[in-house]
């Protein structure tokens, strides 16, 4: 458990962690019942924390230079609002797209709760469509 830090710090923490592929690491900063809700995909895409690692480790081999920055990041309560740019090589399929070898970059808005010093749930938000034009896709 992350007990101590301000939700802006946990926020940051876990971004850190994703970029460095510190899986321990993001698990000190993740809530083992975390959901994840994607705007493109309807119901909650991912569950618990497992299912979020699994998740990110799947984009490393897509995207394996891929970097997460925050551009914006603002906390209310137990919220931190982020608009993250993310940047990244495809040289794994993605879905039923083949490698490209193109770099892409999106921003993309996520809002994290922080419950006991960890993330809990996240809502997220981005332009798939933008992503597969600057991949040769769309």
């Amino acid at each position: 458990m992350s007990i101590g830090k301000s939700p802006r710090e946990v926020v940051e923490a876990f971004v850190e962690a994703v970029n460095a592929q510190d899986w321990r690491a993001l698990e000190t900063r993740v809530a083992s019942g975390f959901v994840r809700h994607a705007a493109d995909s309807g119901p909650p895409v991912l569950s618990d924390r497992s299912e979020l690692v699994d998740f990110l480790r799947q984009e490393f081999r897509v995207f394996p230079d891929a970097v997460e920055t925050i551009e914006d990041l603002l906390c209310e309560g137990d919220k931190v609002a982020v608009r993250h740019r993310f940047s990244g090589t495809q040289n794994g399929p993605l879905g039923e797209f083949p490698a490209s070898g193109k770099r892409a970059t999106a921003d993309y808005i996520a809002i994290y709760r922080i419950e006991g010093g960890m993330i809990a749930e996240s809502w997220v938000a981005w332009d798939n469509l933008s992503v597969l034009r600057q991949l040769g896709h769309g």
